[in-house]
């Protein structure tokens, strides 16, 4: 039973990780990032290029944030900027995008999946069970991060500004706030977080450059069942979904499910579009 929890909130950790930034970009920036599981997949190859090049360990953080961010900026100046607002339009040029990168990622590195070694091995004893201490260290690190976003979303002039640019983008923009320049950091920062998600994964998983595709699907339920607009909603919709999938994954299998998982995402649709944050409104 410790097992079972311990991996239950593993995989609430990561998947609140890697929904974030799609909730960002959708949420804040009306933008359908069919990409979104792609940015995953560069953090993904990240250690494997800092490896390949023969630099330490250490640099697989920079590595990662400024590969993801560089491709996110360049695609943001010459696509995305001329979408904000229009989802359907943006879902269609994303998904465009998300095919060029897997194919590019493919060229350089091949169809086979790759893995990495763990930079924290070993185990650590919770509750009489050993358990992997890299994962009790990504999810206090995500813990940490998530508290500090928290924060900064309270306090910050930036968070405000994006609250009002959000609200009303012409009159933000009427009493001198930089849309533009607002509208491309926060997407680059939504990118970035899914490649740091990437990267935390990278030794947990196979990496391969079509694995974006299931990491996207999932942050997407989250977002439905959660809904857009707060961390609250973010983090009810990656427990419930998470949870599902793990729970009846343990105790029948995995296919099961995934198929709970997209009966309870549909029922939401249909019953409860706006997610369950829309209940507090």
């Amino acid at each position: 039973m410790t097992v079972l929890i311990l991996n239950l909130v593993w995989q609430v950790s990561t998947l609140a990780m890697i929904a974030l930034g799609l909730a960002i970009v959708f949420g804040k920036l009306r933008i359908m990032n069919m990409a979104h599981g792609e940015f995953v997949m560069i953090g993904a190859y990240a250690p494997i290029v800092t490896n390949d090049l023969g630099l330490p360990t250490w640099l697989q953080l920079p590595v990662c944030i400024v590969t993801v961010a560089l491709v996110a900026l360049l695609f943001e100046r010459v696509i995305i900027r001329h979408l904000y607002g229009r989802m359907f339009d943006s879902l269609l040029a994303t998904w465009g995008i998300a095919i060029l990168l897997r194919e590019v990622v493919e060229l350089l590195f091949g169809r086979g999946y790759q893995s990495v070694s763990v930079p924290i091995p070993g185990t650590i004893d919770v509750l009489g069970t050993q358990y992997p201490l890299y994962r009790i260290a990504v999810v206090a690190a995500i813990l940490v991060g998530f508290a500090a976003l928290a924060w900064w979303n309270r306090r910050s002039k930036v968070a405000t500004q994006i609250k009002a640019m959000v609200g009303n983008p012409e009159l933000a923009q009427a009493v001198g706030i930089n849309t533009g320049r607002l509208s491309a950091a926060a997407f680059v920062f939504g990118c970035c977080t899914a490649g740091v998600a990437g990267l935390l994964l990278a030794p947990t998983i196979r990496i391969e450059p079509v694995m974006g595709i299931d990491y996207l699907i999932r942050s997407f339920f989250a977002l439905v069942v959660g809904g857009l607009g707060s961390l609250e909603g973010l983090g009810l919709g990656v427990t419930l979904i998470a949870g599902t999938q793990s729970i009846i994954g343990a105790f029948a299998s995995q296919t099961y499910g995934y198929l709970a998982v997209l009966t309870l995402s549909i029922l939401f649709l249909w019953l409860k579009p706006d997610g369950i944050r829309s209940s507090s409104r």
